[in-house]
């Protein structure tokens, strides 16, 4: 069981649950202008709490059989962000992939930079991995500032990486070595 994770005084850092779909709803509507330059098209559905809990049933499958942790920042009864750690390899490879992001409200108070880090802490000490990656638009100097302030460091450049925004967008990659450890240990 992963445990929640104070970040500040008010806010936390929980593994989802179904009974957040309406959270999310409300979350991804407030701040969809915000976040709709970083994001793909999502269907109408997306936005409401019957979307919100069929992507949460799905994810919450993925955790069960390993392979993705879906983490919210939550402020009481209302959630200002995420952090997900998806495509979990463990063996030789020992690896996940790690997105992110807040609600407009939430921006400039430092929470993802902390969240990110608790993230990886998680992977390290809960999860056993050896790494993390992540892919961020070259023009996304917030997310940018996250990694570097969280020790990923840039390890390439992916041209015509994700299709957002109704076009292909490059992308850097980052990594975080998170230990040396053997796999598993």
């Amino acid at each position: 069981m992963i445990k929640p994770r104070q970040l500040t005084t008010s806010v936390a850092l929980r593994l989802a649950a179904l009974d957040d779909a309406a959270a999310l709803a409300d979350a991804y509507t407030r701040s969809w202008d915000h976040l709709k330059p970083w994001e793909p098209t999502r269907p109408d559905d997306w936005f409401t709490p019957e979307g919100q809990r069929t992507r949460l049933t799905s994810l919450l499958a993925n955790f069960e059989r390993g392979t993705t942790v879906p983490l919210l920042l939550a402020e009481g009864d209302r959630i200002v962000g995420a952090v997900t750690l998806n495509d979990l390899v463990h063996g030789p490879f020992s690896n996940a992939h790690v997105g992110y992001w807040l609600a407009t409200e939430a921006v400039g108070r430092g929470l993802m930079t902390l969240a990110v880090e608790a993230a990886a802490e998680l992977a390290d000490t809960e999860l056993k991995l050896h790494r993390l990656q992540a892919s961020v638009f070259v023009h996304n100097a917030a997310s940018h500032a996250v990694l570097e302030r969280t020790g990923f460091t840039q390890i390439g450049f992916a041209p015509n990486y994700l299709y957002i925004g109704g076009r292909w967008q490059d992308s850097n990659l980052f990594q975080r070595i998170l230990n040396d450890r053997a796999p598993g240990t």
